[in-house]
């Protein structure tokens, strides 16, 4: 008897396909969820030999510099005094284009910073936006797919994903920003870059507050307008490669502030809203920024691919005194980053010059393919030993939280996807509005199914009426009485 149900690739059914399985509400997220745990290790290898997502970018190396002391929120060493210098890697991308694609596309740009420090590497692996599409990581390849090439047709299919958008209401917040203005920045060197998730920060005394970081461009936010983005993919598929590229050759070199927003551990609790979904954001009055110091860039790669194609990062790359939260798209990628790097680059990544360590990396790691260094030599090999071999150290291990519930498969306790959504639409002027109703509705006009374009109207309408009346009028469709 046939059936249409979703199966696992061994053609097990599958119970749920949108939340991942976590310990209690918040989680964090179980490894015994094998459907999530095939599902990323499946989609980080549809790709070959270039990035699934993020493939087309630039990279540059610089030095962030703290500006204010924080020492009694982390204990991070390379935040631990003013004035400090570490060394750093940046590669800004776009997300859905293949490797020779143009930089000048409506799309988010990843904004993933490698911190040399003396305690190991640390990574903020974010995007120039502050919030996501979506806030399961079984979500993910999903959304990817429909961004990417239709299998059949090898177009872009814009039904798709108006179809993915319209069905997941969570992704109202991120099509609004990458809609307006913003959508399209002027320069990689004129945009913002944020952590996008909550971290945990721990100090020397075990403390923790809940923080997200956001990096301010000195140089001023800058937008192009849709026929110059346009133009330019044309005639300079490369424009933003370039810029950054000449910028630091002629000595202007691009520099951002880092600001965090802090909370209380106990907040979590009481919040209007659920501080560990990234499709929200954390309001500035209730959680002022608090600077933490600046970075800069100075210096050009030598070489592209050994630098730049194979910088790898991870939000899992971490050092003492920064944790993670029971962010749910967080705990995914903790696990596929580094997955997709040791399938795309190789198990042996980490000891790459671009990616390795300042300080000497010590572990019982052996062999795998292209290891290029002594392989450990002859030393001890497994752990525990008798022999002096490295031993853990437990004033380095992640700070604890609670964690209640049945292990399950559920959504967040919050699904108020509209109120910041319209939120962002009153704070932008009538002239950024009508960009941004323009710029949807011409990437819905050549969505096939009205349903789809009535359904997604519907939620423009719950964030801001005229939000929604000004998408269906630009459609030519009329507000149903469902939708309004």
């Amino acid at each position: 008897m046939s059936s249409n149900k979703l199966t696992t690739s061994w053609g097990a059914p599958v119970g749920d396909n949108q939340n991942s399985m976590t310990a209690g509400d918040r989680g964090p997220t179980l490894i015994q969820d094998v459907h999530l745990l095939e599902k990323l290790a499946h989609f980080n290898r549809e790709r070959v030999p270039e990035r699934v997502v993020h493939a087309k970018g630039a990279g540059a190396h610089g030095y962030f510099e703290v500006t204010n002391d924080v020492s009694k929120y982390t204990k991070a060493d390379f935040l631990s005094e003013v004035g400090k210098r570490t060394p750093l890697f940046i590669r800004f991308s776009t997300v859905a284009g293949e490797l020779g694609s143009s930089d000048t596309v409506r799309d988010p740009r990843g904004f993933a910073v490698k911190f040399y420090t003396e305690e190991g590497n640390y990574d903020i692996v974010g995007n120039n936006t502050p919030v996501f599409f979506i806030r399961d990581a079984i979500k993910f390849p999903d959304f990817i797919h429909t961004q990417k090439r239709d299998p059949k047709t090898h177009l872009k299919n814009p039904t798709a994903v108006w179809d993915f958008w319209s069905l997941s209401p969570e992704s109202l917040h991120q099509v609004t920003i990458l809609m307006s203005d913003r959508g399209i920045p002027a320069t990689l060197r004129h945009m913002h870059g944020f952590g996008s998730h909550t971290f945990k920060w721990t100090n020397a005394e075990g403390e923790g507050v809940w923080i997200k970081y956001h990096f301010k461009t000195e140089q001023g936010v800058k937008n192009l307008d849709v026929n110059t983005a346009a133009k330019l993919a044309g005639e300079n598929p490369d424009y933003h490669t370039e810029d950054l590229f000449n910028a630091i050759e002629n000595g202007d070199f691009p520099a951002w502030k880092l600001y965090v927003q802090i909370m209380p551990l106990e907040d979590a609790n009481t919040y209007r809203f659920d501080p560990f979904d990234v499709t929200k954001v954390w309001s500035q009055k209730d959680y002022p920024l608090i600077e933490v110091g600046r970075m800069v860039l100075d210096r050009n790669p030598e070489n592209y691919f050994a630098e730049v194609e194979q910088a790898t990062f991870s939000p899992g790359t971490l050092v003492p005194g920064i944790d993670v939260s029971p962010d749910k798209m967080l705990q995914g990628r903790l696990f596929a980053y580094h997955d997709a790097h040791r399938y795309r680059v190789g198990a042996n990544h980490q000891a790459l010059p671009i990616n390795r360590s300042r300080n000497e990396v010590k572990n019982y790691q052996r062999d795998g393919q292209m290891r290029f260094d002594n392989n450990g030599g002859g030393s001890v090999y497994y752990e525990p030993n008798s022999f002096g071999g490295p031993k853990e150290s437990p004033e380095d291990k992640q700070a604890a939280y609670p964690v209640s519930g049945i292990a399950d498969s559920v959504s967040y306790d919050h699904n108020d996807h509209y109120t910041q959504a319209g939120d962002l639409y009153r704070l932008l002027s009538e002239e950024e509005r009508a960009r941004l109703v323009a710029n949807i509705v011409g990437a819905m006009k050549p969505v096939e199914k009205e349903e789809i374009k009535l359904r997604q109207i519907g939620h423009f309408y719950k964030a801001d009426p005229e939000y929604g009346r000004r998408v269906a009028e630009g459609l030519g469709l009329p507000l149903q009485e469902e939708n309004k």
